[in-house]
């Protein structure tokens, strides 16, 4: 049976490098992005699988929608909500456009997608999801002196952390598996686009970051994070959660009370 894989964000960095190694996997492919021209250089390349190109806006309804329609009727076996834009800024200097722009590439379209996708890798017993986030996900206690603020940027990422590990164990029990992708800088044109240089900065190539996500998905990795040696300092992270969650109590915190 035939493999079909969605790859959203698809013509050019992460997702370009999704494509091209899912296609050499004997994955036929759904591309979708926004740059045409690029869409139609990626599938002129991969000439052994059959490739659909599609182009759409995930930042507009209309585009959402559009790929959407397509999750719930084709019989998908991978999803990658890899699209996204950066705009990084303080939440006081973010213009309402970009702000909006953020939350529906990197918060509405995943959701969306993966609600219209769901339903039939269920029926079919399999099914992958990959939710492309980034370490910012995990920044949000630094400091200004740490890290500069970009407080809208990382709670959609920290938004795919969290709906991610609950959607796993929504979905283990149906064969499904669910990853959410979190590198560090990535040798991609995603910075430059936001008038950052990072050349001289050390970074991971796109290769190298799917390369990290289908090996995750080997190891039953929920997060995976490329560049981070030491992975019991996720679990450490996930245990830290879980525990705070436990301790709730109906009565009130001490702390709280009047002295």
């Amino acid at each position: 049976m035939s493999k079909l894989a969605l790859v959203t964000g698809a013509s050019s960095g992460i997702g370009a490098a999704f494509a091209q190694r899912l296609a050499a996997d004997g994955y036929d492919l759904v591309a979708v992005g926004r740059c045409l021209d690029r869409l139609e250089d990626l599938a002129a390349s991969l000439t052994d699988v059959n490739v659909q190109l599609l182009f759409a806006d995930l930042s507009t309804d209309d585009g959402v929608d559009a790929v959407a329609d397509v999750c719930t009727s084709l019989p998908l076996t991978m999803l990658v909500n890899n699209a996204g834009v950066a705009h990084y800024m303080p939440i006081a200097a973010l213009p309402a456009e970009k702000a909006r722009e953020l939350v529906h590439v990197k918060v509405v379209a995943p959701t969306l997608l993966i609600r219209a996708a769901v339903p039939g890798m269920v029926a079919r017993g399999e099914g992958t999801i990959v939710n492309v986030a980034g370490m910012i996900a995990f920044s949000g206690p630094a400091s200004q002196e740490q890290f500069p603020r970009r407080a809208a940027y990382a709670g959609t990422l920290a938004h795919l952390v969290a709906m991610t590990q609950v959607l796993h164990e929504e979905l283990k029990s149906e064969g499904l598996r669910v990853q959410v992708l979190c590198p560090g800088v990535v040798a991609t044109e995603f910075h430059e686009r936001q008038g950052l240089d990072l050349s001289a900065v050390p970074r991971m190539s796109a290769v190298d970051v799917v390369t990290a996500s289908l090996r995750g998905l080997e190891l039953g990795e929920v997060v995976c994070a490329p560049g981070v040696e030491d992975s019991s300092l996720l679990e450490a992270v996930s245990q830290a959660d879980l525990a705070a969650f436990g301790a709730q109590s109906p009565e009130l915190a001490q702390r709280y009370r009047a002295s």
